[in-house]
């Protein structure tokens, strides 16, 4: 099979196969230097062994040139290492051998063919599976640490505990305490609307104390977290490891996770219950303006009302679901910043993962836990 400038036979024998190049095989001519090689490769489902690559003719050869020659040869069923090289010249020999060497790196990052939906589903499966045991087992690790802590608390570095409490809690209370008193007041206003219609003003507290102590104030809040804590540990955490800062802890002999995972996982496990109180607080005052300038019911009846209808139970729920929110997001955030590759890129993308991963982790760990407390009827 002939092209204008170069040309590839593949002949079979008793001996094996030989497939001789001549011309000129460079990057410019690649498709049609592809096509001979296929057109050579057509009447022969596989090559006869021993295989031989015969560089006679060959006028010159680049790597993108040799680099196809070699995949075809593969494809064709003969190993790399296993072709005979016969007549190229010093410099070609080379290029040839070089190409061969990197073969299987090339390969490993060629562009694979595009899946079918089956094999996108199996592999984003695997990915999945991938991501959770990841996260299993630096779970696991922060857990030893945190026991080291436990077992001797003279190794938890106080200061940057404070410096994280202050980051992730204090300067935190603005935005939860707003986002908060907002979702209150809407959701008095929508159950105000319905209870009008049956003169049930009143049964608007209830369901207010109630959804706001045990599910949206949880929630809301550690949504928020997620959004601002957990991508902040993220990118803190990646752009250390870009800048080889984490490197050069573990090379004085301390362990990252002490040093850099602790901190951050206690400070935003002691602030999401503070946080959690302050959205309570925030949520109630919210529906109590809606309550007075729409239904009519005074603050000291609100309160009254307030009293009455809300268990301690459910406000203790609430608070207890925060910590396990907590740990997560931290987790998550600190994970993500760790495994972040040598690249600018890697950091933008890990941090937009976190955020979605902690989301969907507290909405479905909140779902468990209302399932559970449904099961124990508390």
């Amino acid at each position: 099979m002939t092209s204008t400038d170069a040309s590839c036979r593949l002949e079979q024998g008793a001996e094996g196969s030989v497939l001789s190049l001549a011309g000129s095989w460079r990057l410019a001519r690649l498709a049609e230097l592809d096509a001979a090689l296929r057109g050579a490769r057509a009447g022969a489902r596989s090559l006869r062994v021993p295989v031989a690559l015969d560089g006679s003719a060959l006028a010159e050869i680049d790597t993108a040139a040799a680099l196809l020659v070699w995949r075809h040869l593969v494809e064709a069923g003969a190993p790399a290492a296993d072709v005979a090289l016969r007549g190229f010249g010093g410099a070609q020999a080379r290029i040839v051998e070089l190409v061969r060497e990197r073969l299987p790196l090339l390969q490993a990052v060629a562009p694979r063919p595009p899946r079918g939906p089956i094999g996108q589903l199996g592999a984003s499966s695997l990915g999945a599976l991938s991501l959770l045991r990841g996260h299993v087992d630096f779970f696991g690790r922060v857990s030893v640490e945190l026991a080291r802590v436990v077992a001797r608390p003279a190794v938890l570095r106080g200061r940057e505990l404070a410096a994280q409490f202050a980051q992730v809690c204090v300067s935190a209370i603005p935005v939860v305490a707003l986002v908060s008193f907002l979702i209150g007041l809407v959701i008095a206003y929508l159950l105000g609307l319905q209870a009008e219609q049956y003169g049930a003003n009143i049964f608007v507290v209830d369901g207010v104390a109630l959804g706001l102590a045990r599910e949206f104030s949880p929630l809301i809040v550690a949504i928020i977290v997620a959004g601002r804590s957990g991508a902040a540990f993220t990118a803190q955490l990646g752009t250390m490891k870009l800048t080889e800062e984490i490197d050069a802890i573990r090379a004085l002999g301390l362990s990252a996770e002490q040093v850099l995972v602790v901190p951050r996982v206690l400070a935003l496990v002691l602030s999401l219950p503070l946080l959690v109180f302050v959205g309570d607080v925030m949520g109630t005052m919210g529906a109590m303006v809606i309550a007075e300038r729409m239904l009519d019911i005074t603050p000291s009846t609100f309160l009254n009302r307030l009293h009455d209808a809300l268990a301690p139970r459910h406000f203790v729920i609430g608070l207890a679901k925060a910590p396990a929110f907590a740990l997560l997001i931290a987790v998550i955030g600190c994970r993500m910043g760790l495994s972040v590759s040598r690249d600018t890129r890697s950091i933008g993308i890990n941090t937009t993962s976190t955020v979605v991963q902690s989301i969907v982790v507290v909405i479905l760990l909140d779902a468990l836990f209302a399932v559970l407390l449904q099961e124990l009827e508390l």
